[in-house]
């Protein structure tokens, strides 16, 4: 039963996910941690930091990580956990392939239609919505920490890698780096504190 509730989840997830990974996000989320609660909001966030961080599609990447997680929490075994990975990772894959299959021999030919531009017309806003929506819910205690301390470093190395990125096109590999080394010594709570 859970492998075909999340056959189905990421299927609609892979089916309804334009605009990409991080417009996913908050599918998945919505899916997996409010609706099924196959994971806790902290495991979510731990599973996003790894999918941006591991080569690959960002939703892909999630799909797997969520499809492992969600049936070793259930209690099946490690191997199982596997099977879990596979069968996500196929459902939210399924569904693009699919439509590609199909769209890609009348695509070019009606490109340029009216109504084909209206419905791409109609998607860009959504698709904004669907990635500010992903950036709203990793704003949270797990990644902003709950110290006053953390809040505010974690905003400037927010802002300063926003700033990093967009502005002087900084290497994003370089940056996740940097933050990953102040993460470490100014959160990790075996280092001496430095408040």
């Amino acid at each position: 039963m859970l492998f075909l509730q999340l056959f189905y989840a990421f299927f609609k997830i892979g089916l309804f996910g334009f605009g990409g990974g991080y417009a996913m996000i908050s599918m998945i989320q919505g899916e997996v941690v409010t609706r099924h609660q196959w994971l806790s909001s902290p495991e979510f966030t731990d599973i996003i930091a790894i999918s941006q961080m591991t080569p690959g599609p960002i939703g892909i990447n999630s799909a797997t990580y969520v499809g492992y997680t969600a049936v070793v929490n259930a209690g099946y075994s490690h191997a199982i956990g596997v099977v879990g990975s596979i069968i996500t990772t196929f459902a939210v894959v399924c569904p693009s392939f699919i439509l590609m299959l199909l769209i890609s021999k009348f695509f070019l030919k009606y490109q340029k239609h009216p109504i084909i531009a209206s419905v791409f017309n109609g998607l860009r806003p959504a698709v904004v919505g669907l990635m500010a929506a992903a950036t709203l819910i990793l704003i949270n205690q797990e990644n902003f920490g709950t110290s006053s301390f953390q809040v505010i470093t974690s905003c400037i190395l927010f802002i300063g890698t926003f700033i990093a990125s967009y502005r002087y096109k900084v290497n994003p590999i370089l940056l996740i780096l940097i933050c990953g080394a102040c993460g470490f010594l100014l959160f990790n709570e075996s280092m001496p504190s430095f408040i």
